[in-house]
């Protein structure tokens, strides 16, 4: 059979001649029923609330960086899509139009390279922006009615250091005997040993059925009406720094609601058992807060709130709503990546961690008021 010289009338060809000029918008390119457009606009609601804190994290000498309204979306890229390193995510913006225009880049516009990229992102590790983040996202929530400013909940949970175990070892210069951080000055363990990788991250286990790991301990303060997250942290882990943590939290907490302009009026926290002790109803008392704790169980153990308390109807409404915390954990150490640290070092571990927490207040409001 003959091949035919010429192609039919209703054949193309395929060598065609490259366009010169492209007039595409790249908004266009990006479906309306994207939820990216959602969270982009949820994002810059937020973003508004950030202005005064870009001021002191440029000079006022040398070239212009990265925005940070641009470099703060791209964090939120990381986190949304599961990015492992800032080196995939910059692969994926060069041809996915959805990130590139998410993060506010034209079609001529070339993402950025990975080191510029990191020594752009190192102004935000250094400065306080991840907990602006979380109380801009947190105030716009508040402006749409969905925070509860009376009733609140507090727990802490395990993240694992990005050390490994085989660094923990014997410290080069550990303290004189009579000069450590236990009852009278005891040397504890974490006085004499430390990990040689990240030297912040301490050997800490939960229950006596889990191994001890090096670790950090992540703490939250969630409102009960939707279970959003209003402050957080990240602390060295110990016995005592679940309490203190969650004092230090609730104190901020009401400073936040007394610039916003919240009624002073009788709040409350519920935690579970181990924050029943002593130190902390009574810094608790001292906050003016009503704790809501649960009694110790064949334990020798006194009692800091009374059981009139728990036969009140508050009382069981707030032990309910309660475990409603671990939703933000699960999805802070699962889908956010936050159950071992990508940083080293307490700062950085607890920068993460707020990021993430204000992430997740982001897509719950997108639920929660989905017409806003």
């Amino acid at each position: 059979m003959k091949r035919p010289e010429r192609y039919n009338s209703m054949r193309s060809s395929e060598q065609k001649q490259q366009e010169l000029f492209c007039t595409i918008c790249i908004e266009s390119l990006v479906p309306a029923s994207h939820p990216l457009r959602a969270i982009r606009r949820r994002a810059d609601a937020a973003l508004k609330n950030m202005e005064v804190d870009w001021d002191g994290l440029y000079s006022e000498r040398g070239r212009p960086g990265i925005p940070p309204e641009q470099l703060l979306r791209a964090m939120l890229l990381l986190i949304l899509y599961g990015y492992r390193s800032e080196r995939r995510l910059m692969e994926e913006m060069r041809y996915n139009f959805a990130l590139r225009w998410f993060v506010g880049l034209s079609m001529g516009e070339e993402p950025w390279d990975v080191t510029v990229f990191t020594k752009n992102r190192e102004r935000f590790l250094k400065g306080s922006i991840a907990q602006a983040w979380l109380k801009a996202v947190m105030v716009e929530a508040d402006q749409l009615s969905l925070i509860d400013r009376e009733h609140f909940s507090v727990d802490g949970t395990l993240i694992r250091a990005w050390a490994s175990e085989r660094s923990y070892g014997p410290k080069d210069d550990p303290p004189a005997p009579g000069q450590g951080t236990g009852r009278r000055g005891k040397l504890l363990k974490r006085d004499v040993y430390e990990s040689r990788t990240d030297p912040d991250a301490r050997s800490y286990r939960r229950s006596r059925s889990e191994p001890a790991r090096l670790s950090y301990l992540g703490h939250v303060v969630m409102e009960n009406r939707h279970g959003l997250i209003v402050a957080g942290s990240v602390t060295r882990a110990s016995t005592h720094a679940e309490r203190n943590a969650a004092t230090e939290l609730l104190s901020q907490v009401q400073q936040i609601g007394r610039r916003l302009g919240w009624k002073r009026g009788r709040m409350t926290v519920a935690a579970d058992r181990a924050y029943h002790e002593q130190d902390f109803v009574e810094s608790m008392q001292q906050l003016g807060i009503e704790p809501h704790l649960p009694a110790w169980q064949n334990r020798p153990r006194p009692d800091w709130i009374g059981e009139a308390l728990r036969r009140t109807r508050r009382y069981r409404r707030s032990i309910s709503r309660r475990s409603w915390i671990e939703r933000c954990f699960a999805w802070i150490k699962g889908p956010a990546g936050q159950g071992r640290s990508r940083f080293r070092g307490v700062t950085r571990t607890e920068w993460s961690f707020q990021f993430a927490a204000g992430v997740f207040n982001l897509l719950r409001m997108l639920k929660l008021a989905p017409q806003h």
